[in-house]
């Protein structure tokens, strides 16, 4: 019977404004994502403002704000990152879950502002890391090994609206200080290390931190990201040459829409611009051949310095980590969509293709050569609760399709891949639509898409099935 290597880590992954709350707790400041509000499919989040003229608005969550226009927290309006399903205060009881599931990593990030209110302190707060220092000394009790992500697609308000974020290159310095801090107090504890989150796929004032979201300044932010990652690798393997670095990214697969050679290669360049681009610098250390015509077709000029260029070259990742959770098709015409009859979907549209995934892992290895990990991989669905109890054999159904393409990429195809966290092991609520009705967890958390609700966490159907699964490490595949 094919298992899983031995070493091979099985776990969780979560993202602080989703799970954590303590919005106002411990010293945190506001994030860019506490002004985001909830949302549904087919209604996007906003982002709440107050515009130049004094009176109230709103902004999508990934377009442009109105110049001068400053985000405003009302108190007649629901942010879910404020309460988010409360680790804050639950943080014991969710890490005995995961120790229950047979958990050996768990990733999750750590809230920049909990660390420097501002970003722009000079001394960390004391009480966010005597926060995470108990998460991290708990899991480490339970055999647990954590995964820290040091950004996940936010930054301090103050940053924002002093710099205009990651337009502005003095962000750079403000994570880099940041960054390093933690890298110092938690190495020790900490082998594993995530710069970024999905970079490939930032945009929004929430993410980005910028009021513009035209196409220069998303690449002058990418491109200051980048110098940041590397320069703290760089700096960080001088303090700890044990550590591990890598970067997030989203991969889901893309295929072309038929055999037709202007879709096949309508596929190539968009999966290349979307996703490659982006590990090619991180991963290789420099800017790839094709850059200067994507820029250039979309009208960007970048100042990249020498220095700048040496900073891409000597802290390049060590692994790759990424999202996968489906597949889509792409046209020369329409350019990326969902729609494959190949597939089944889930209700918010999203196909299901866990070849895909077996397919995406042996293309970033032939490319990089580098380990990987699968980071994120999960299903959102709606869970009915009968009697008190949650049967979703659909969740079942999914991991189990998806575990088994990993283990043939690993044990078949000679992939090195050393790792799977599930999105997410227990409910939180949702980047995409801000709801909770789009529940990814093995454990039930009882909240509503408005925020109420006793949080009680209940162990869904799946939770013993995915025990079984992490503890015999696959062999019930």
């Amino acid at each position: 019977m094919t298992t899983f290597p031995k070493a091979f880590l099985f776990g969780g992954a979560t993202a602080d404004f989703q799970c954590e709350g303590g919005f106002d707790e411990g010293g945190r400041g506001l994030l860019t994502h506490d002004f985001v509000t909830a949302g549904a499919y087919g209604q996007p989040r906003q982002i709440t403002l107050t515009l130049p003229d004094g009176t109230r608005g709103s902004a999508g969550v990934r377009d442009a704000l109105p110049a001068d226009s400053v985000p405003t927290l009302f108190a007649d309006t629901y942010y879910p990152s404020h309460q988010a399903t409360d680790f804050y205060h639950h943080w014991r009881e969710d890490i005995d879950l995961l120790a229950e599931l047979g958990s050996t990593t768990y990733r999750f990030s750590i809230c920049w502002s909990r660390i420097f209110s501002t970003g722009m302190e000079k001394e960390a707060n004391p009480a966010g890391l005597a926060f995470y220092d108990q998460v991290i000394d708990y899991l480490s009790a339970k055999h647990i090994q954590p995964i820290i992500t040091i950004c996940h697609d936010e930054l301090p308000n103050a940053l924002a609206l002093k710099y205009g974020g990651w337009a502005d290159r003095r962000t750079i310095a403000a994570y880099e200080h940041y960054a390093l801090t933690l890298i110092r107090h938690f190495h020790d504890r900490v082998k594993y290390w995530l710069t970024f989150n999905e970079i490939n796929i930032l945009g929004g004032y929430a993410a980005l931190g910028t009021h513009a979201q035209d196409p220069q300044t998303r690449y002058e932010c990418v491109h200051h990201m980048f110098v940041a990652s590397a320069a703290v690798i760089r700096q960080a393997r001088l303090i700890d040459r044990e550590l591990q670095f890598g970067t997030m990214y989203m991969m889901s697969e893309m295929y072309p829409a038929d055999s037709d050679p202007k879709n096949v290669w309508a596929a190539y360049t968009t999966r290349r611009e979307a996703c490659y681009f982006f590990a090619d610098v991180m991963a290789r250390g420099q800017y790839p051949h094709y850059a200067r015509d994507l820029f250039k077709r979309l009208g960007v000029t970048l100042d990249v310095t020498p220095a700048d260029l040496a900073t891409l070259r000597a802290g390049t990742i060590d692994f790759l980590a990424f999202s996968y959770y489906r597949s889509g098709t792409v046209t020369a015409d329409e350019g990326l969509v969902n729609e494959n009859p190949h597939l089944q979907t889930t209700p918010w549209h999203w196909p299901i293709d866990p070849l895909g995934l077996r397919y995406c892992l042996n293309e970033l290895y032939d490319r990089y050569q580098k380990p990987l990990i699968v980071i994120e991989n999960g299903l959102g669905m709606i869970d009915q609760r009968v009697d008190g109890q949650i049967h979703d054999q659909y969740r079942i159904d999914y991991l189990a399709d998806h575990l088994r393409a990993i283990r043939d990429a690993i044990t078949v195809d000679g992939v090195p891949c050393f790792g799977y966290t599930m999105w997410a092991p227990i409910d939180l609520v949702s980047l995409s639509t801000g709801e909770m009705k789009k529940r990814y967890g093995v454990v039930y958390v009882d909240m509503d898409d408005t925020g109420r609700g006793s949080l009680q966490r209940i162990k869904k159907d799946s939770f013993a099935w995915l025990a079984a699964t992490y503890r015999s490490r696959g062999a019930n595949l």
